[in-house]
């Protein structure tokens, strides 16, 4: 009986098994991946509507939406006081408005890229809704271009507002009639304006105000007003299409195949809109005491926001009788270092100090302020078991070792100042296969610190060169000397090396020339305060860059702008294309700088679009 049951077990599971292996559920394979992006099918009101009096605008898609970083990237133009509800119902957008909306006002919604779809992340790109409280659309537009001032480059999450109110003063405490979103290759176009005369201004908003009331912040202007007419930049109302269009400069393109990764497109060059904004960062004026503190026991340090220039910068310890210290400001007297050199004083844990130095009230006066400092300094625990070794005069020798410059300037510096340097212990030879030749030399101590010394003496370029120091050749004030040292280097010759020639005409001002690494990073500047030619010689091969800062009021410097007196930063502007140097080679090129604040987009540092 046990074994008839177990026959007929076995039968049922032998029939049923091929039906259960025929409802198995597999994914679908093959097919392109959906690159298009939703389509707008419907919206309450219609874009473009006239006599907007609702509360709520209804945008319907053919799929399931999502919202990327909605907040970040909607814009309202004319500013809203508060920012509308945005949420999505199934296939659609809904954005509730609370506040009262202005009369006869054109309010332009500008999403970005923030209209996505569900499965793929396809974006709508640049998609605008646009309505009117008034009984017209107002269809005017004003275009340009953002740069950075000292690098030309297109800034990141930058505002571009325009003002009917014409005081100085309305950026800094109103809401923008008219706002945007600048594109990361600079360029920047507001639309649905009505006619009229404005101020334009260009804003980095560091608290989301969507004012300049931040020194901080970054900002640009124009220094007239602009007027806004019918007969500039007519734009007509773009209505919705059911056709799905993928921008060619911002479309995402899938890589290699691989599901969800996308490719980043670069960013089209930028068209040269009407007007030109430079933004640029205001100078510090606020002077006050930044930093104090006491990295080693006989070392303190302050520091101020701003050079202290005319105004005193001093230090003492009530506490302590004499001076058992000296003072070293750095050369643009915005740091203070105090070496205490009594032992009894540097090794209390704790010292009260008393600094004076510049001070910017709350109404703008600058006055001198007498501040109490507690400095202390803790000691590292030793670990257990162990004897604390000597801790010899590291002295920095630079570059000497390997192959070096024929211009390099050899210096050495010490981690704390120099007491004594035995010139007897202190060696340069240049050898050969048959001779070691003693080099005459000597030391020039640093003008500004009394840790760092010059090394004067003639090396020839293609020689090889010992330099020796013995043991205490260098002592320290705090009793610490130097170990033995020895190294062999050589200097190269001026045939590995290219020049570069300019021959500047047209600046109508002093300029200064600044020759840039690929990076941007500066390499070497010359001052000309007329036309003429300039020379980098003993370039490394490589590929450089060429900046030109037109020195308006002859400091020597770049100057930045100043929103207040209305002073624009000083212009800049690029030599055309990249220059390539190579060893033992010489290039020479005219550049015409009559051009200003110009930068070929090829040069410029612009961010890619895509996630």
């Amino acid at each position: 009986m046990r074994d008839r049951f177990a026959l007929r077990i076995f039968y049922l599971i032998s029939f049923f098994l091929p039906v259960f292996g025929c409802a198995k559920i597999n994914s679908p394979s093959g097919g392109p991946k959906d690159i298009r992006p939703p389509v707008v099918t419907k919206s309450i009101p219609e874009n473009g509507s006239v006599n907007f009096r609702g509360k709520e605008v209804i945008i319907s898609f053919n799929e399931y939406v999502v919202l990327d970083r909605i907040s970040e990237k909607l814009m309202v133009s004319p500013p809203m006081s508060g920012k509308p509800r945005i949420f999505t119902r199934g296939k659609s957008i809904r954005i509730g408005i609370d506040e009262e909306l202005r009369d006869s006002t054109t309010y332009t919604f500008y999403f970005q890229d923030a209209i996505r779809d569900l499965n793929e992340g396809n974006p709508i790109n640049n998609y605008q809704f646009v309505f009117s409280t008034g009984p017209v659309i107002d269809s005017l537009s004003v275009t340009g271009n953002v740069y950075s001032a000292l690098t030309l480059d297109p800034p990141e999450n930058t505002l571009v507002m325009l003002y009917r109110s014409l005081e100085d003063t309305s950026v800094m405490r109103q809401l923008p009639d008219y706002i945007t979103r600048v594109e990361p290759n600079g360029e920047f176009r507001i639309d649905n304006i009505r006619p009229g005369t404005f101020r334009l201004y260009a804003l980095r908003d560091g608290d989301n105000s969507k004012n300049y009331n931040h020194p901080d912040e970054a900002f640009a202007f124009l220094d007239s007003t602009i007027v806004i007419t019918p007969e500039r930049n007519f734009l007509p109302v773009k209505k919705d299409t059911t056709a799905p269009v993928i921008p060619a400069a911002t479309a995402t393109a899938t890589a290699g195949g691989t599901a969800g990764t996308r490719a980043k497109v670069p960013v089209k060059p930028p068209v040269t809109g009407e007007y030109q904004l430079i933004l640029f960062e205001a100078a510090k004026r606020e002077r006050y005491l930044t930093s104090s503190s006491r990295p080693l026991p006989y070392k303190l340090t302050y520091t101020l926001s701003l050079p202290a220039d005319s105004f005193k910068f001093e230090f003492s310890l009530p506490e302590v009788s004499g001076s058992p210290y000296f003072i070293e400001n750095n050369r643009e007297r915005d740091t203070m270092n105090v070496w205490l050199t009594d032992s009894t004083v540097y090794n209390r844990p704790q010292l009260e100090s008393i600094v004076r130095f510049p001070f910017t009230d709350s109404l703008g006066a600058v006055s001198i302020k007498t501040d109490t400092i507690l400095m202390r300094y803790v000691a590292p625990r030793a670990p257990r078991g162990r004897i604390a070794k000597r801790v010899p005069y590291n002295v920095n020798t630079g570059h000497l070792s390997g192959s070096i410059r024929p211009d390099i300037k050899i210096t050495f510096t010490a981690p704390t100042p120099f007491s004594r340097i035995d010139t007897s212990r202190i060696k340069f030879y240049e050898i050969s296969k048959e001779q070691r030749i003693n080099i005459p030399y000597t030391l020039r101590k640093d003008s500004a610190v009394s840790w760092r010394y010059h090394v004067d003496t003639n090396l020839n370029p293609g020689h090889n060169y010992l330099f020796i120091a013995d043991s205490a050749a260098f002592t320290g004030i705090y009793g610490d000397f130097s170990d033995s040292t020895g190294t062999r280097f050589t200097v190269m010759s001026p045939d590995l090396f290219g020049k570069l020639t300019l021959n500047i005409t047209n600046s109508d001002s002093p300029v200064i020339i600044q020759l840039l690494e690929n990076s941007e990073k500066m390499k070497r500047e010359r001052y000309m305060e007329e036309d003429g030619k300039i020379e980098f010689p003993l370039l490394e091969k490589g590929v450089y860059r060429v900046r030109a800062i037109y020195d308006l009021d002859g400091d020597r410097k770049w100057t930045t702008g100043e929103f207040e007196i209305h002073r624009q930063p000083e212009p800049v502007s690029y030599y055309p294309t990249e220059i390539e140097v190579k060893e033992n080679w010489q290039v020479e090129q005219t550049w015409d700088l009559e051009k200003r604040n110009f930068k070929d987009f090829k040069l410029q540092k612009v961010k890619t679009t895509g996630p």
